[in-house]
């Protein structure tokens, strides 16, 4: 696993491409799920989430992936489970205080950062502590799920607008003009055409 894990974080680049497409995927697959039930396919996402992410970077399906903002690098494999950097008993070599066999996530999270499209600034931001009761469940399919969410209310926004804007344009310009007069050439038939 651990070499898996480094594996990853070398191409960072394309691990986010990916992740990208697999979560557009899951979104235009929103209104199905939706006809389907969130809750029915919830299981079976997370298992494929969990097999997929246990392999390549030792997933601990906390729920709440955020491996696209740390360099594909989960902090969950930190020992003492830090969302926000590193402690300070990290090695001057960049490995754990407190597994000194294993590079401190922190430190690989940079490494991944560096070769991500925005991952500097990503890896800056802080981001709020592990809620544990979302424990097992499938994180794609949820922030997926969050992104099909304002994709609607986005799409409802601007049909609100439209339909807002409507009657005043009604008002301002009439739905027919005056017409004018025709040209006498274009109302006179040519005869034998």
């Amino acid at each position: 696993m651990y070499r898996a894990r480094l594996f990853v974080i070398r191409r960072a680049r394309t691990f986010e491409w990916i992740y990208k497409r697999v979560e557009q995927a899951i979104v235009a697959l929103d209104p199905i799920f939706a006809k389907i039930g969130y809750d029915r396919v919830e299981r079976p996402i997370a298992l494929v989430e969990k097999g997929v992410k246990t392999l390549l970077f030792d997933c601990k399906m906390c729920g709440q992936c955020v491996l696209s903002s740390t360099g594909m690098s989960c902090p969950m494999n930190c020992p003492k489970q830090l969302r926000n950097g590193p402690c300070g008993g990290v090695r001057q070599s960049g490995y754990c205080e407190v597994k000194p066999e294993m590079k401190c996530v922190w430190t690989l999270g940079w490494e991944g950062a560096s070769h991500m499209k925005d991952g500097a600034a990503k890896i800056r931001e802080v981001l709020p502590p592990v809620d544990r009761s979302l424990q097992g469940s499938s994180s794609w399919l949820r922030v997926s799920r969050e992104i099909a969410a304002l994709n609607r209310e986005k799409r409802d926004a601007a049909r609100t607008t439209l339909a807002e804007a409507f009657p005043g344009a009604r008002l301002q310009e009439p739905s027919t003009a005056p017409l004018a007069d025709e040209p006498p050439k274009a109302t006179t038939t040519r005869r034998g055409a």
